[in-house]
C-alpha cells in the first residue's frame, strides 16, 4: 500500500489542509478537484473528477483527507471515499494546542492557533479553524465547523454538520442542535434547536432551515 495521502478538494481550504499535512510529515500525492479547478494546489497535482478516486484506490492509495469547507459535501464525499476502502486521516497543526485527554475522530482538521481543552470530544470530519478555542468537556458532532476565532466555553454541545460562524462566542453548557447556522460574530446565550439559523448579540433565530 502507498503511504501518500489523497486530498479531496482543491480550493482555499485544501491549501491550508495540505500545508498542515506536510507540517506533520505526510506526503500529499494528489488533490481531487472539479473540472474548473487549477492544475495544481500549492504544488500538488489536481485530478479533475471524483472518478479518479476509484482508480487511485486500485493503484494502492489508501489514505484520504477531505478538505472541503461545506459540511454536507465533506460528509458525503468522506462516505464515498470510505466506501471505496480509503482510510480518513487527520490534519493537525503543530501550532495548535490539543489536550492529551481530548478525543479526536477521523478526518479532523485543527488549524494553527486552535485550542482544544481537557476531555473535549471532536467528531469525525470536524474543522476547528484558525484560532478557535474549544474549552473543557465540549462535544462537537460529526462534520461540524468551528470557524476562525470562535470561542466555546466549557460543556458546550454542537450537533452534526452545524456551522459556528467566525468570531462566535458560546457561553457554558449551551446545546446547539444539528444542521444549525450561526452567523459571524454572534453571542450564543441560550440553546438552539436543530435546523435553525441564528444571528446577533445575543443570537436570535431568523429562520428554520
Amino acid at each position: 500500500m502507498k503511504t501518500e495521502i489523497v486530498v479531496i478538494g482543491a480550493g482555499g481550504h485544501a491549501k491550508v489542509c495540505i500545508e498542515l499535512l506536510k507540517a506533520q510529515g505526510d506526503v500529499v500525492a494528489f488533490c481531487i478537484g472539479s473540472s474548473d479547478s487549477s492544475d495544481t494546489c500549492v504544488g500538488v497535482p489536481v485530478l479533475k473528477s471524483d472518478d479518479h478516486l476509484a482508480t487511485l484506490r486500485n493503484e494502492g492509495y489508501s489514505k484520504v483527507f477531505v478538505a472541503l469547507g461545506s459540511n454536507s459535501l465533506r460528509s458525503r464525499l468522506a462516505q464515498f471515499a470510505t466506501d471505496l476502502g480509503f482510510e480518513l486521516v487527520n490534519a493537525l497543526s503543530p501550532n495548535a494546542v490539543i489536550s492529551p485527554s481530548a478525543k479526536l475522530g477521523k478526518g479532523v482538521a485543527v488549524m494553527a492557533g486552535a485550542v482544544i481543552n481537557a476531555e473535549s470530544s471532536i467528531g469525525d470530519l470536524c474543522i476547528i479553524n484558525t484560532g478557535a478555542t474549544v474549552d473543557h468537556d465540549c462535544q462537537i458532532g460529526r462534520a461540524a465547523h468551528i470557524a476562525p476565532q470562535s470561542a466555546l466555553a466549557g460543556n458546550v454541545e454542537i450537533g452534526q454538520e452545524t456551522f459556528v460562524g467566525i468570531g462566535t462566542k458560546i457561553i457554558p453548557t449551551i446545546c446547539v442542535g444539528e444542521f444549525v447556522m450561526i452567523g459571524a460574530g454572534s453571542v450564543v446565550i441560550s440553546s438552539i434547536n436543530s435546523k435553525t439559523t441564528v444571528v446577533g448579540v445575543p443570537a436570535k433565530a431568523i429562520n428554520n432551515i
